[in-house]
């Protein structure tokens, strides 16, 4: 998080925004731009786009000595924040094995233990790269930001890159940990009040090919 240090008379926000006072009696934005999911006495929980990960994500502040303050938006402000969010992350076309297309902003890849059930694997970072173990068994991680189009035949993924080039293998599990990996983002229909970062996450296993639109 980046913080803005501001003149301790007023400061100007884009709500949702987190304000702290510091020790100088100086307000620092701490975040803007964001949505509070919950706060009390002890912590406040928001989400915001993290322009480095290239995807929204939640983070939890614990109230100390310095408690920090949310600066709340209205709900129409919360959909504009959220319409802020998806100019900035991949604009993909998911198509599953069942025949149905949606538009996902803000997709990345996270992982799950293998009963879909409960939370995500911590050990195993979110990311905006595909790890592929190629046909001619060299290890590769294509960055979201060079791919065209992923096409997924039981398994077997081609990758056709924005240059022209195409890598062709498997999903390279990043773990040994038994794992089922998602492709996950925000649709249209993504609630700004809602307490999770997602709306779609589906197994890559269903998928039968994304498309990416704004590479």
């Amino acid at each position: 998080m980046t913080a803005i240090v501001a003149g301790s008379a007023s400061v100007a926000t884009w709500p949702d925004t987190i304000v702290q006072t510091n020790a100088e009696g100086q307000r620092v934005i701490v975040q803007s731009n964001a949505i509070v999911v919950n706060q009390n006495q002890y912590a406040i929980t928001y989400k915001h786009f993290d322009l480095k990960l290239r995807r929204v994500v939640k983070v939890e502040l614990q109230q100390g000595s310095l408690p920090y303050r949310a600066v709340l938006s209205s709900a129409a402000e919360r959909k504009e924040i959220v319409n802020v969010w998806k100019q900035f992350g991949y604009t993909t076309l998911v198509t599953t094995q069942a025949g149905k297309t949606t538009r996902v902003y803000d997709s990345y890849i996270d992982f799950f233990p293998p009963s879909g059930v409960g939370t995500f694997l911590q050990t195993v970072p979110a990311r905006t790269n595909l790890p592929i173990l190629t046909d001619q068994g060299s290890a590769d991680e294509v960055e979201f930001s060079d791919i065209g189009t992923i096409d997924n035949v039981s398994g077997h993924l081609k990758v056709s890159l924005t240059n022209g080039r195409v890598e062709a293998g498997k999903f390279l599990m990043p773990t040994s940990e038994p794992a089922v990996v998602h492709f996950m983002g925000i649709t249209n229909s993504y609630s700004p009040s809602s307490a999770l970062t997602y709306d779609f996450s589906v197994p890559l296993s269903r998928i039968e090919q994304i498309r990416f639109e704004n590479n």
